[in-house]
């Protein structure tokens, strides 16, 4: 059992260290953060109840994971692949596509919740 929480303990502090390097090092994540903390206040503004409020929290998680994959995966093809190469490019376009599509969801998720506020549609 105390080997279980060492491990739990250990794998937080990598957590918090990656994430750490994410925001010092990727100017995306930090504007992805802002952007969530206006769509927070958003919801507030519009009223909206809890559950609105767990799917963004739960959009933004997954939002702050691919940001964080797409960094590593950055991470490699540039140590793999420092010259300037086809797969570099189309390996990096893939990280931020998957990016732009989560990125989208929280769009067309507070865009959605927007218009059944304002009685357009009901969600």
């Amino acid at each position: 059992m105390l080997e279980a929480f060492r491990h739990i303990v250990h794998a937080g502090r990598n957590s918090i260290a990656g994430l750490r390097h994410l925001l010092a090092t990727e100017l995306a994540a930090r504007i992805e953060i802002a952007a969530s903390v206006l769509a927070f206040l958003w919801l507030l503004i519009l009223g909206r109840g809890i559950g609105d409020f767990v799917i963004l929290t739960v959009i933004f998680c997954i939002l702050m994971s691919v940001e964080a994959l797409n960094t590593a995966i950055e991470r490699i093809v540039d140590k793999e692949s420092p010259e300037i190469s086809e797969f570099a490019k189309v390996t990096k376009d893939l990280g931020s596509t998957a990016v732009f599509f989560l990125l989208a969801a929280a769009g067309v998720f507070l865009v959605a919740v927007t218009a059944d506020s304002a009685g357009l549609i009901t969600i």
